[in-house]
């Protein structure tokens, strides 16, 4: 007969969902321009390597029953692998980019070209917005970063677009310089009257947005500005596995405690540009 403290401390029972990817080979990856405070154009990048852990990535999605769509990599547009920025998707709606810094620009109507010709409602921006690296659903609410790279405009705009609330967080660490590097959403399909399960880093946030997501997200996993400095919370969950750098160790363990499976995958060569395994990974939410 189990006791009461058993009952307390048992982790819930968590369910993995299908989920539909977009990625991008990283072809041409190579670090020759400095947008964030990861790129070190001096030093030596191996797209080879980088290749070669991206190809580990999408064979698990696909091991994982998950369907991953690819788009073409264009020559010249070295962070195109990081598809996260390529837009913003919900119900069949694609909300396309508009980048920040010149060097990204171009990619804007590949990703925008990739939507229309797969059937989704294609909507182009007025504001300037990195898609997914900054605005990600938790539930029925948008959560969207801005600080660095999306601009406020564009949550007011994402909202319009999508008619969903959206709730800004405000980003103050140029390391984190995306929404998707200091939070991730561990339950991407939230019952009625459910609040999303997230993990995030704090110090990542200013106090107002901290304060905000400690009241909606009470139970949320806080991570440690160790595993955060690693890009730990880049990360891809279908409700059950999430999937994570090696190096989050701290991370790691705060998932088994509360019943996901993380499942370590290094993608230490394209950090050299900046991005991770969400970076990596656009969700494509289809019209129900």
């Amino acid at each position: 007969m189990s006791t009461p403290e058993a009952a307390v401390t048992a982790a819930p029972v968590r369910t993995a969902h299908h989920r539909h990817y977009l990625m991008c080979k990283p072809s041409h990856f190579t670090v020759n321009y400095s947008i964030n405070p990861w790129m070190e154009p001096a030093n030596p990048t191996d797209t080879a390597n980088a290749v070669a852990q991206w190809q580990k990535l999408y064979d698990l999605y696909v091991e994982l029953g998950h369907e991953v769509e690819l788009i073409e990599p264009l020559a010249g547009y070295p962070d195109m692998v990081y598809t996260a920025n390529g837009g913003f998707v919900i119900d069949g709606r694609a909300y396309v980019p508009s980048f920040y810094y010149e060097q990204r620009q171009g990619e804007a109507p590949a990703f925008a070209e990739w939507f229309r010709t797969h059937g989704y409602d294609t909507v182009l921006p007025e504001e300037i917005n990195e898609g997914e690296g900054d605005f990600l659903l938790a539930g029925d609410v948008i959560l969207a970063g801005t600080g660095f790279r999306s601009a406020g405009d564009s949550h007011r705009e994402v909202s319009e677009v999508f008619g969903r609330e959206v709730v800004t967080l405000t980003l103050v660490d140029p390391r984190f310089y995306h929404l998707d590097t200091a939070l991730t959403v561990l339950d991407p399909v939230v019952e009625e009257g459910q609040t999303a399960g997230i993990a995030y880093l704090p110090h990542a946030f200013d106090e107002a947005s901290q304060k905000v997501l400690a009241e909606r997200f009470p139970d949320a996993i806080l991570v440690s500005d160790e595993d955060g400095a690693v890009f730990g919370l880049n990360s891809a969950s279908d409700g059950y596995n999430v999937i994570i750098s090696p190096r989050a160790k701290g991370f790691e363990a705060q998932l088994r405690e509360r019943g996901y499976n993380p499942l370590l995958i290094d993608l230490s060569e394209l950090l050299l540009g900046g991005g991770g395994i969400k970076c990596c990974t656009l969700e494509l939410r289809d019209a129900k």
